[in-house]
């Protein structure tokens, strides 16, 4: 049976000599996916990997945010999720002078994607690329 140590060095995890450990994104977000689990709490899952409660409260802060992007599901099926528009922050895209028909491109407000109690706020200037890789990590929707 491999130790805490080996077990944690193989997924990548980097050990220091005075204790403190640094641990790659990809395995942060699958520890915080594992802690989002249903009937799964944030302190049984720290406690598996050896971390403290509040670091891994931290990362899924950080998930909520946009800044760590969790693992696709296993179920990699295509769903339809609702988009909401609200009133009044439709912004009018300006024409540039010379280029009739190309408007302008206008940063938005914010985005938000909203998956049962987890609600991820976007800059208006997130790329598109970005946005696609959040909505294929959360998943399909229930």
């Amino acid at each position: 049976m491999a130790t805490t140590v080996e077990f944690l060095r193989d997924y990548g995890v980097d050990l220091r000599g005075n204790g403190q450990k640094r641990w790659p994104d990809e395995v942060k977000a699958q520890i915080v996916a594992e802690s989002l689990k249903p009937g799964v709490t944030v302190n049984a899952v720290a406690a598996r990997y050896g971390l403290r409660a509040n670091h891994l409260s931290e990362w899924r802060g950080r998930a909520r945010d946009g800044k760590l992007v969790l693992p696709a599901m296993e179920d990699d099926g295509f769903c339809f999720a609702s988009l909401v528009l609200s009133e009044g922050n439709a912004p009018s895209l300006p024409v540039r002078s010379g280029q009739p028909g190309k408007p302008e491109a206008q940063p938005l407000g914010s985005i938000e994607i909203a998956l049962g109690q987890v609600t991820i706020r976007l800059d208006g200037a997130a790329t598109a690329t970005r946005i696609a890789e959040i909505v294929r990590a959360l998943g399909p929707s229930p």
